[in-house]
């Protein structure tokens, strides 16, 4: 399942990114890492981007970006 399909106020664990190169070492840098709790705060009001909560931070990331992130509820 992918993050974009999460719905909002649902909180996942990261299971594997499906990407490479220059994205990857991003969502790594931000701490988008295998076994880390995800939850979906919101939606921006187009519906891109997502207000994701990480690590006790804040980030917004980008629907493209979200659906290279595997993750499990």
């Amino acid at each position: 399942m992918s993050l974009t399909t999460v719905k909002m106020g649902s909180s996942c664990k990261i299971i594997k990114l499906n990407t490479s190169g220059k994205l990857l070492q991003k969502l790594l840098d931000m701490g988008f890492i295998p076994g880390a709790r995800v939850e979906v705060i919101r939606e921006a009001p187009l519906y891109d981007p997502l207000e994701l909560k990480i690590h006790n931070y804040y980030i917004a990331l980008r629907k493209d970006e979200a659906k290279n992130i595997e993750v499990e509820l």
